[in-house]
């Protein structure tokens, strides 16, 4: 008789939640080639769904959302039990909503292109601080990218110096110490993303067939959503990204006419630096770009444009198949 169960990862139903374990859990299982366990798409799955492989258990990772809508409107308390229960009965009935499980080298790549987009993000806001800190006091604004140069650094300190309080410089020169130490952290991991999308075939695809796709956005749709059958249709990989507009619903709750922002941050950011290089005259699709940026602004363009190279890559990266994860 076939063992299938669910595990939840929220709560410390696995406990203590570690590999060590988790492993000598499932020792119980092993010589069996009938077991099956469900476990939600949340954080934590990875380790869960490699150990589970390695022990020879099959492994089903279920959406969280979907899985959440299955169970229907709550009428008993929520609880780590109960949800391990929905998951073993959605599994057992065949209705688990299902999420793709990357190759390892695809989640490793997933993990450098994250930690390459919090660096890029704590590094704006550092150099928002670093404005906010001189309007406070009153000082001469400085131009956007003073920071970038060396003749910008000594412009600043010489305002700093001049214009700020001793707590002031301060808050200026940890500012400094600590966008010195992204760049030299964010030069590190971008040399590491250029060589995996140098070795994925799917990425020198992409960046070779679609204006505006350079390496960290080609690496980036592939990692997400490259594989045999992801999608049935480009616009499921619109709403996979986030790039989909929502409308009213039903209940009149919904906000009209934003993103819904679901799916990677990183695909999303990925797609619309893309999107903006249409903005460059010699760009092929610039005259779209330019009358969608007269009517509604440049964002709205640049978001145009994002979601019509996804599609196009949505499409190469059918054709390719399995292929595109493989080395190039």
């Amino acid at each position: 008789m076939p063992i299938v169960g669910g595990l939840d990862i929220h709560r410390k139903q696995v406990s203590p939640a570690d590999r060590a374990h988790l492993r000598a859990w499932l020792a119980r299982f092993a010589g069996r080639e009938d077991v099956a366990f469900a476990v939600e798409g949340c954080t934590g799955w990875r380790y869960v769904a490699e150990e589970l492989a390695a022990a020879g258990v099959t492994a089903h990772l279920a959406e969280p959302a979907d899985t959440a809508f299955a169970r229907g409107r709550k009428r008993h308390a929520k609880t780590d039990k109960t949800d391990c229960r929905h998951l073993r009965m959605l599994l057992a009935e065949g209705r688990l909503p299902e999420c793709w499980i990357p190759p390892g080298q695809i989640l490793e790549c997933r993990a450098l292109l994250e930690t390459y987009h919090d660096l890029r993000r704590e590094h704006t806001a550092w150099v928002q601080r670093i404005h906010a800190v001189l309007f406070h006091h009153g000082a001469p604004a400085l131009g956007e990218g003073t920071l970038r140069t060396g003749q910008g650094l000594a412009a600043l300190r010489d305002v700093s110096a001049a214009c700020l309080s001793p707590a002031g410089q301060l808050q200026v020169a940890t500012a400094l110490e600590v966008l010195d130490a992204l760049e030299a952290r964010m030069h590190a991991v971008r040399h590491q993303l250029l060589d995996a999308a140098r070795h994925l075939a799917g990425a020198k695809v992409l960046a070779a067939r679609l204006y505006g796709v350079g390496p960290f956005a080609a690496l980036a749709m592939t990692c997400w959503l490259a594989g045999e059958g992801r999608f049935s249709s480009s616009r499921q990989a619109v709403r996979f990204a986030g790039l989909d507009v929502t409308v009213y619903s039903s209940d009149r709750k919904g906000p009209p006419g934003r993103l819904s922002r679901q799916g990677p941050p990183v695909l999303r950011w990925a797609l619309y630096e893309a999107g903006k290089t249409h903005a460059r005259a010699s760009a092929p699709d610039h005259r779209y770009y330019a009358q969608v940026k007269d009517r509604q602004g440049g964002k709205r363009a640049a978001l145009s444009e994002a979601r019509k190279i996804l599609r196009q890559a949505c499409h190469i990266l059918a054709e390719l198949g399995d292929d595109a994860l493989a080395p190039a």
